[in-house]
């Protein structure tokens, strides 16, 4: 999903399902806005959230920032231009 919001750039919204302490560290795709991202990072003191954000930082290219879902596995993120 794209946004335009006034004097911002485009954003889009992505669904994503977290599997902290995974052996491996990856990104799959799923659906049009949903992808899975499994970290080699445990869950605590939000280390996996930023290890997540570094992970889809580098694979889009592009700023990112988790919107909701802080202490989930489930999470909606906005990747800016």
């Amino acid at each position: 999903m794209l946004r335009i919001i006034s004097g911002r750039s485009l954003e889009m919204k992505l669904k994503i399902k977290l599997h902290p302490n995974s052996s491996r560290e990856k990104i799959e795709k799923i659906s049009g806005s949903g992808y899975e991202v499994w970290l080699k990072e445990k869950p605590v003191d939000n280390k996996a959230n930023v290890q997540m954000i570094k992970l889809l930082k580098k694979h889009f290219g592009k700023e990112v920032r988790i919107k909701s879902g802080f202490t989930s596995r489930k999470k909606v993120v906005e990747v800016e231009d």
